[in-house]
């Protein structure tokens, strides 16, 4: 199992003074947490996309390419990229200049994202949810299977053989489907033979196993080998030297995170009751000590028919960049090796 982080590059308020971490700063701070997830030995770095003000990475190949230029080993990639509201030839381009740049350490994670404002900023239908993730899927594995294209589609002009550059240094280049809980998405990766990042954010991660093996008996079914059927988690997480420390330091920021999406989505306010239970040893978020984080990690695999790697979004708006830090410190040097060993 392969460990690494995600970010959102969530605007941050420092919680010792309480001052508020303008946006420069909070980029010099996201890309020294990159380096020390390269040099901890930590297997990916992901960076999400979002449209919100509460988020600084609407642009994540910009982010990427900064960070390849200043990483040896770690993979890097989308965590994940809103292919709904994007053009597939763009991300393509983009993202294999980006394995250009980082000497073949890219992978693209796409999916619809998990909230809407990229549709009405891009003149987008949300009447068309479902259709236009299908089409530009379609679209962009199209691209990366030939550097010719002919295609037609509903949502973007057709292809009539034109190419598409740079090509990649990979070949192919790494595309991943992140998913929710829909089983129609688990199935379609399935069939399409796509590794597949599966974000949990709430519930018990246990509850996922069902739509685990609903998209590896798709894929069995489509003819694809068993190592083509990659499973990957997402999660929430954070590890600290003490259990209680870790809570301590996370529960200001998910809370005032929690709070603020609930409220958008008419959902009740968040409990630090609920916050424990996430938090306890069958809850989705992954926070503690290095061994309880390793032993979660180890259970929760064995639950879902095995993971290759998993990621975990550190993101809180009340979290110290200092503290940050050594959570990825600890990820990589303590929690890491544990897994490793089985």
């Amino acid at each position: 199992m392969h460990l690494g982080v995600d970010s959102f590059v969530a605007a941050v308020t420092d919680p010792r003074t309480g001052r508020r971490v303008g946006p420069e700063e909070r980029m010099a701070h996201l890309l020294e947490e990159i380096e020390l997830a390269d040099r901890v030995g930590l297997y990916s770095f992901g960076i999400g996309e979002h449209h919100r003000p509460e988020y600084y990475d609407s642009a994540p190949p910009v982010i990427l390419a900064a960070a390849a230029a200043r990483t040896e080993r770690i993979r890097l990639g989308s965590a994940v990229a809103v292919l709904s509201a994007a053009d597939p030839v763009r991300v393509f381009q983009q993202f294999a200049t980006l394995d250009l740049i980082s000497r073949g350490r890219i992978d693209l994670v796409v999916g619809r994202g998990s909230f809407t404002e990229a549709f009405p900023l891009f003149g987008l239908s949300l009447a068309d949810y479902d259709e236009l993730f299908d089409e530009k899927l379609d679209l962009l594995l199209r691209i990366r299977g030939s550097e010719h294209v002919t295609w037609s589609g509903r949502h973007r002009p057709a292809l009539t053989g034109q190419g598409v550059y740079p090509r990649p240094l990979q070949d192919p280049l790494p595309i991943w489907v992140g998913v929710g809980g829909t089983p129609t998405s688990f199935v379609r990766a399935g069939l399409l033979g796509l590794p597949l990042m599966v974000a949990i954010i709430g519930g018990e991660p246990r509850q996922f196993a069902p739509l685990v093996d609903l998209y590896r008996q798709a894929g069995a079914q489509a003819g694809h080998a068993p190592e083509r059927l990659q499973v990957g988690l997402h999660v929430f997480g954070y590890v600290a030297d003490s259990t209680q420390a870790a809570a301590d330091t996370i529960y200001p920021g998910w809370h005032e995170m929690f709070t603020a999406v609930s409220r958008e989505r008419g959902f009740r306010a968040p409990t630090r009751a609920q916050f424990d239970a996430t938090s306890g040893p069958d809850g989705a978020f992954f926070m503690g000590d290095p061994d309880t984080v390793a032993d979660k990690l180890q259970r929760i695999s064995a639950q879902l028919g095995g993971v290759d790697r998993v990621s975990i979004q550190m993101t809180n708006p009340r979290l110290a960049h200092e503290d940050l830090l050594r959570g990825i410190e600890l990820l990589g040097t303590e929690v890491a090796p544990r897994v490793a060993a089985g």
